[in-house]
């Protein structure tokens, strides 16, 4: 049986299980991405070096929301291009194609959903006592490794090796809104050794938050007070080197911990794409592409599920 979203929408729970989003999401997902998919087809048939008229040639075998839920099932299952062919009927080059012309379609779709937190919203705050120090409004950092395959020959591979995973990686930045958990902005993906603080850095994502928007984050994130252009930021305490953690540090990270816990659930519905979790088989490329495509589609499951 060769899949067609005409036929795969009529089961439900196949379809949120094979793509991670209800078909409903899907359809606000086609008509969002529609017109820049279609302005990015018209580009790539006038180029200049094109040798046929536009129209010409063999019709492209999928339909356009073919395409795009053959991408949105690469990305949540990762199977492989010879697999996926088989599935909808084409050639694995097809499947290629496809993928290359949607997944930066589903990137921009990705960081349409991304929206800072606005400080000027009224809200009602019920942070711990413990925590009045730490800023009442920010977004919450955090980063995951992905493994890759071992690049050929050790001077290229060696920069990819994580001390922390004992593999190579690569690592992704996120920061969430701490309100609703949904993702705010993901960074140039980079080499797996690279400091947390170092690609916090590189990012610039602190210089970029709104005026009264602070940061948090773990432990591999001290130091962050420093870089955040008017210090709201803030970070669990760390032990006393050659002494016992105090009583009231032991509670304050407790507090804090619940306060940061929603990044990792973010993270983890992220991870539920098997483009983001199985070793990686793009040799190192498109990755930044992939958690930006990924963070948007998990963003449309938090925001069609959050209580109205």
């Amino acid at each position: 049986m060769i899949i067609h979203y005409s036929d795969l929408c009529r089961y439900p729970t196949v379809f949120l299980s094979m793509t991670g989003l209800r078909v409903q999401e899907f359809e606000d997902l086609l008509n969002d991405v529609a017109e820049v998919y279609g302005a990015a087809e018209e580009k790539r048939l006038s180029r200049a070096t094109r040798q046929r008229a536009i129209g010409g040639g063999h019709p492209f075998e999928l339909r356009f929301r073919d395409q795009v839920l053959l991408t949105v099932m690469w990305l949540r299952l990762y199977p492989t291009h010879e697999v996926l062919g088989y599935l909808f009927g084409v050639s694995d080059s097809t499947v290629s194609r496809v993928i290359r012309r949607v997944l930066p379609v589903l990137e921009q779709a990705g960081r349409d959903t991304m929206r800072m937190p606005d400080p000027g919203k009224k809200r009602r705050r019920q942070l711990d006592d413990l925590l009045k120090d730490t800023p009442e409004l920010a977004v919450i950092v955090d980063s995951f490794e992905q493994r890759v395959q071992r690049p050929r020959g050790r001077a290229a591979a060696d920069p990819y090796f994580s001390g922390k995973k004992k593999q190579h990686t690569l690592k992704a930045q996120v920061a969430i809104n701490q309100d609703n958990g949904q993702v705010v902005d993901v960074a140039d993906s980079v080499r797996g050794p690279t400091a947390d603080l170092t690609l916090l850095k590189e990012s610039h994502l602190l210089e970029r938050l709104p005026e009264g928007v602070g940061a948090i984050g773990d432990l591999g994130y001290v130091g962050m007070p420093t870089l955040h252009p008017s210090g709201l930021a803030a970070t669990p305490r760390r032990k006393p080197r050659g002494q016992d953690r105090p009583a009231e540090d032991i509670l304050y990270n407790q507090a804090f911990a619940k306060r940061r816990i929603k990044v990792e659930h973010t993270i983890g519905r992220i991870r539920r794409y098997q483009a983001l979790t199985q070793t990686d088989r793009n040799h190192r490329t498109l990755h930044t592409e992939r958690v930006r495509a990924v963070a948007g589609l998990v963003n449309r499951q938090i925001r069609s599920r959050l209580p109205c």
